[in-house]
């Protein structure tokens, strides 16, 4: 069953007339007496329509309505046939469901006869509706207005609901994953399910080894069209899930290896991350409220960058009356609206890339940016740019220390071009916030963050390109909210809330850290085993 049968099946009981959903609103049910009513208590986010939408979209529409925005068709639910229309306006999704009446007999898809939709728009030819296989007797079917001079290929089947549920093994899989409090899900064939527990990998007990078939079965209940069409074309795909039955969404992976097919979940929490939880200082919260410039957040992959921009932008979200746009491959935390308006675009869905996206955002009147990452030099030029007009830019980038941040972003530029690159930086970058996370004494994992915050002298040594200055100059400059990264290390050894061989394993320069925890009294004997990291 789609999942906006859910919603259809309230139209019904309820004799209802018209249905209307709508991004960022509340789905509204007209009654035969002209009354509206509201169907749900929250708005629905434009995802949510997006994923409302591509569940019910006959195949044979799918293309059109990805390339067009719009699509026109019936449906039949327990006996009463709809008229739907599907439209894309300004990346804002819409649905409109019309109850037609009784559905009419199922038809046989030997047979073809004639169903008359109203006229559709002239741009627009009307195009043969169908739901193939067994499933054929949920919507009416319009046949072409001549016979075909041969026969037809053979049809693909329509693709399984996305719901989790609509697989028990999947269902069984991701219970497990929260029920343990994991961070991944990883199934590969031939091989046992795992789950990773405070970053150590830990295999599911109570389930074999997966045969490539069941994976492959269990992946494409979870995966919408395009991401399925996307995994069969390419080998790999990323998506987000909505796992309603756990309360949270999924950053899903698909990927294709030497024995077979495999997938990585990671558990996205509905829930906002609360910048307490997450020991975010100060100094970093108050980025939330800065009018313009560029704020980097980085990080090794898995090191929690997306929770702590989250945070940040919840924090604008509270305290702004301003426009927010993100740009993100895929969707993780949904921002719903608080004191600003956020569109949350989606790459591969909404816009073909990370740069197509941010060079249409200048258009779009943003206060705010968030560019999910920073991949390429077009991407990285662009949100400079972005950034030197006026608006407010938060990005990530894979660097393992703030210092290294800027001469990354140098390097990514020819020679010729890298002097005026600086100048940039030195005028728009605000902030760079590094992080890694450790495991905490008692179980758990936190972030120790590195703040290099650009002051008048340090935006001087970036012009100058004498970066190799920046270190000390953070040393002196703590009361701006400058930390190293072997400080915050130290701090949280201090605290008893870090091992100190765990911080010693993830610290950039161990001979620093060694000579700062003698100074601060730290027992700490290498000679119990130096793990080279």
């Amino acid at each position: 069953m789609a999942q906006l049968d859910r919603l259809l099946s309230h139209v019904i009981a309820k004799a209802g007339t018209r249905l209307e959903v709508k991004a960022d609103r509340k789905p509204r049910l007209e009654l035969k007496n002209g009354e509206a009513i509201d169907l749900l208590p929250t708005p629905l986010p434009s995802v949510m329509v997006d994923v409302l939408s591509g569940d019910v979209v006959p195949a044979n529409l799918k293309a059109a309505w990805q390339r067009d925005g719009a699509a026109d068709f019936e449906y039949e639910l327990s006996g009463v046939a709809f008229r739907i229309r599907l439209s894309r306006y300004m990346d804002s999704p819409q649905i409109l469901a019309e109850v037609k009446g009784q559905a009419k007999p199922v038809i046989s898809a030997a047979a073809p006869v004639e169903a008359h939709l109203p006229p559709s728009p002239p741009a627009q030819p009307r195009q043969a509706l169908e739901r193939p296989g067994p499933e054929a007797s949920e919507t009416l079917r319009l046949a072409p207005s001549r016979p075909a001079p041969a026969p037809e290929a053979p049809r693909v089947p329509a693709p399984r609901p996305r719901k989790a549920h609509g697989n028990p093994l999947a269902e069984r899989l991701l219970s497990a994953l929260l029920e343990q409090q994991g961070s991944d899900l990883h199934c590969t064939s031939l091989e046992p399910p795992l789950i990773r527990i405070n970053g150590d990998m830990k295999e599911l007990e109570g389930f074999g080894p997966l045969d490539a078939a069941t994976l492959l079965e269990m992946m494409e209940s979870l995966a919408n069209p395009a991401a399925w069409q996307r995994f069969q074309e390419h080998h790999d795909a990323d998506f987000a899930y909505a796992y309603e039955a756990g309360g949270c969404r999924l950053r899903v992976n698909f990927f294709q290896d030497r024995v077979g097919p495999g997938l990585v979940c990671r558990v996205i929490p509905n829930q906002i991350p609360d910048p307490d939880r997450l020991g975010i200082p100060d100094p970093v919260r108050r980025l939330a409220t800065l009018s313009k410039g560029l704020v980097l957040v980085t990080g090794p992959t898995g090191s929690g960058k997306s929770t702590t921009l989250a945070a940040i932008i919840d924090l604008a979200n509270q305290k702004r009356k301003d426009h927010i746009l993100t740009i993100e491959d895929p969707i993780e935390f949904v921002h719903p609206r608080k004191g600003c308006l956020v569109n949350q675009r989606e790459v591969g869905t909404h816009t073909d890339s990370f740069k197509s996206g941010l060079r249409a955002a200048l258009r779009e009147d943003p206060d705010v940016v968030l560019v999910g990452e920073m991949r390429d030099l077009e991407t990285i030029a662009i949100a400079l740019e972005t950034a030197a007009t006026g608006h407010l830019v938060f990005g990530t980038l894979h660097t393992s220390s703030a210092i290294g941040t800027v001469d990354r972003i140098v390097d990514q530029f020819p020679a010729d071009r890298q002097q005026q690159i600086r100048v940039m930086l030195a005028d728009s970058l605000k902030c760079v916030v590094s992080q890694v996370l450790l495991k905490k004494v008692g179980g758990g994992r936190l972030a120790a963050l590195e703040t290099l915050f650009i002051t008048p002298a340090i935006a001087n040594l970036i012009r100058e390109g004498k970066n190799f200055q920046i270190a000390s100059a953070m040393q002196t400059g703590r009361s701006y909210g400058q930390r190293l990264m072997n400080d915050a290390l130290v701090d949280l050894v201090q605290a008893r809330k870090v091992e100190p061989m765990e911080a010693y394993l993830k610290c950039p320069d161990k001979e620093s850290f060694i000579n700062a925890c003698k100074r601060a009294g730290i027992p700490f004997d290498l000679r119990l085993g130096e793990v080279e990291s």
